[in-house]
């Protein structure tokens, strides 16, 4: 999973200036989805719907940084290892703080991170190299210039950037941080697979590269591709992107080396729209709304699964998924269930094997003061006291509100939003624990 890229920063989609060679060949030999929503316009929210298959409001996790994944909830990796698998999460955490004793990151240390203290190793992980939140893209442990974002005023370059890389004994790691951080973590995630596929056991990697979230550094060989850009910080953004691109090779040329590639279920997406407003180098592909909203730019991303041995791509998917559909569409696989804690997802299986182009479950979010439920063409958008109506078939930008010449529809899907949202706010209450 990527981190803030958003619809249009890919090459296939017909950017100007964006080389990724690689999604652009999974685009054209893979299953590509083009209706693919993450959980939340937010990092954290997502990042547990990937992991549970439920809606982030029902465990208590709304926005960046806010709350901690819950011991009860039941996740992708405690699930899988329950059936043998070797689980390894690699990179961005965002799910609760990951040290006690040492101030780290946005939360860690002797305050939030007593209460909010919930590493990847206490929710089925076996294997961790991961951060509490944003680090550079490049030289992680550095701060760098103050043009790359999201870095303090009063911080130097060069010094502390103040996020630590973690495992799952809880050590800070201090060795092999240097350079491109996508190159970083996909060095710790391939030794991962290597051990499992020698001791031929099935595993689960978990991949959040912190590409291209803020601060935005790209090395020297990958800013050189885009030299004929004069706006510096957009070659970092393009270069940051490239880099990423070439650890998702990377990890498909090691895949079919070792001799899994057909068994495995290679999938890639974003967690939100891109950051900033309209001048920034992020693109949404023409789509409404950015990063933090519901429009579709702050929540349709870029997303793919390769399964050679089960799918033979090229496979265009029109049927609307989310991050949410991960964990059910892998328990569907292993032919188990997901969990007894009510689900939001839904198995893809279906759409991916043709049987079906209705999803004919909805989708809802939720952040902030804004809410949607989303049908396989309707999409109803409450933000704030104002509430619309979009055909998204037909008109995927948003730009005609349907709410007075379709009244009965936007009647029914206000209610369908509104009773799934009470049954969200007795899950935050603890009600699917008890």
């Amino acid at each position: 999973m990527a981190d803030d890229q958003g619809f249009g920063d890919v090459g296939f989609r017909g950017h100007p200036h964006l080389k990724t060679p690689t999604l652009d060949q999974l685009a054209r030999t893979a299953v590509r989805f083009e209706r693919f929503y993450a959980a939340a316009p937010l990092c954290s929210p997502t990042r547990g719907s990937c992991l549970t298959g439920r809606h982030p409001y029902r465990y208590g996790i709304r926005g960046a940084n806010h709350g901690h994944i819950k011991e009860q909830e039941a996740t992708l990796a405690e699930l899988l290892r329950e059936q043998g698998y070797r689980t390894g999460h690699f990179g961005k955490w965002h799910l609760g703080t990951l040290t006690k004793t040492e101030r780290d990151s946005n939360r860690g240390g002797r305050k939030e991170g007593d209460a909010h203290y919930a590493p990847p190793q206490d929710h089925g992980f076996d294997v961790c190299f991961s951060t509490e939140a944003k680090v550079p893209t490049f030289d992680p442990m550095k701060t760098p210039p103050q043009w790359a974002g999201d870095v303090p005023k009063d911080r130097q370059p060069g010094t502390s950037y103040g996020t630590a890389y973690w495992n799952e004994s809880g050590e800070r790691i201090i060795e092999g941080l240097d350079g491109d951080d996508s190159r970083i973590i996909m060095d710790r995630a391939l030794p991962f697979i290597e051990d499992a596929v020698q001791v031929q056991k099935p595993f689960l990697a978990v991949l959040w590269f912190h590409a291209p979230h803020l601060p935005v550094v790209a090395g020297e060989a990958h800013r050189a591709l885009y030299s004929d850009i004069e706006d510096e910080r957009r070659r970092h953004y393009y270069g940051c992107l490239t880099a990423l691109d070439e650890q998702v090779g990377r990890l498909r040329t090691r895949l079919r080396e070792l001799g899994v590639a057909d068994d495995t279920m290679l999938f890639y997406c974003s967690d939100n729209g891109p950051e900033g407003n309209d001048q920034a180098p992020g693109r949404t592909g023409g789509l409404r709304g950015r990063k933090r909203s519901l429009f579709e730019g702050g929540i349709r991303v870029p997303a793919f699964l390769e399964w050679p041995g089960r799918f033979k791509g090229p496979k265009v998917v029109t049927t609307p998924c989310c991050t949410s559909d991960y964990l059910p569409t892998i328990m569907d696989a292993l032919g188990m269930e997901p969990s007894a804690l009510p689900i939001d997802g839904t198995s893809m299986l279906p759409f991916l094997a043709g049987d079906t182009a209705k999803r004919g479950k909805a989708i809802g979010f939720q952040s902030g003061n804004q809410a949607a439920w989303l049908l396989d063409r309707f999409k109803l958008i409450q933000h704030g006291r104002k509430t619309l109506l979009f055909d998204i078939v037909q008109d995927p930008e948003e730009t005609t509100n349907l709410c007075t010449e379709k009244p009965t529809v936007a009647g029914r899907m206000r209610a369908g939003l509104r009773r799934w949202q009470t049954r969200c706010d007795s899950s935050a209450r603890g009600g699917d624990y008890r």
